[in-house]
């Protein structure tokens, strides 16, 4: 009877060992708690144009003639249509464009380089339109989130959230206290930990995101416990059995 009871007793201790090593806590999985103010202003987190960028330009007028020598042409079907050209920012941060010749945007915004084109073309069209875009604005997502991977995204007003839902949301077993965001500016990397279980988040730098950065989702204590645990399951089970043998022959 003595050998039972001992033996219920540690699996009674197993059990709950297991139960409240697998608890969470509400408070480590709810976003933006508190009722601080907040004051994120977008304006002045505006991704710049960055080396290695590829910008979609296409330039149009009231006379299309005028505009075509400023675009790519492209056969689409029997008509000829206007494509947007794409461009590959240098490590220099210049493009070379058409007529033009060689334009600095490395450091501008997106609206400040299509100022920038649309004053340097008022010499060759009257009031021309200017549009550009990133064609390549990824955001990698890692960790423990649903779908870790890298997105592109066809704006560049994208926060960490909406990378973050991207990638399908953090798992129950991400920490979401501790999101670190990885920054590369000018050759060097910046990093920022955010906490998005507190409003403040919000006003983080890092809460908008500039392209190429790399958010990373870091594993909670309990996914930590549990990978220990799964590596030593055979070795635990072996020293369980071991022990219950033990009890039961003495």
């Amino acid at each position: 009877m003595y050998k039972i009871d001992s033996l219920k007793a540690i699996f009674i201790c197993v059990l709950f060992s297991i139960i409240f090593s697998s608890c969470v806590s509400s408070k480590k999985i709810t976003y933006f708690q508190g009722d601080q103010k907040v004051e994120t202003v977008y304006e002045n987190n505006i991704p710049k144009i960055q080396p290695d960028d590829i910008l979609s330009i296409n330039v149009s007028a009231i006379d299309s003639k005028a505009a075509a020598p400023f675009n790519q042409l492209g056969q689409m079907g029997a008509t000829t249509t206007t494509v947007a050209k794409t461009y590959t920012v240098q490590q220099d941060g210049s493009i070379d464009f058409p007529i033009l010749g060689k334009l600095h945007l490395a450091g501008l915004t997106r609206q400040q380089a299509t100022d920038l084109i649309k004053d340097k073309l008022n010499q060759y069209i009257i009031n021309p339109g200017v549009d550009i875009n990133f064609t390549n604005f990824r955001v990698s997502v890692l960790g423990e989130v649903t779908r870790p991977n890298s997105y592109i995204f066809p704006t560049e007003r994208v926060t960490v959230l909406e990378a973050i839902a991207m990638a399908g949301d953090l798992s129950i077993q991400g920490k979401r206290e501790n999101v670190l965001v990885i920054r590369e500016k000018n050759g060097q990397k910046t990093t920022y930990t955010l906490d998005l279980t507190k409003r403040e988040v919000l006003d983080s730098p890092a809460y908008y995101l500039q392209q190429n950065d790399v958010v990373y989702v870091e594993p909670n204590s309990a996914k930590v416990q549990n990978a220990v645990f799964n590596y030593s399951i055979w070795i635990g089970a072996a020293s369980l059995v071991l022990t219950l043998f033990a009890l039961l022959k003495k």
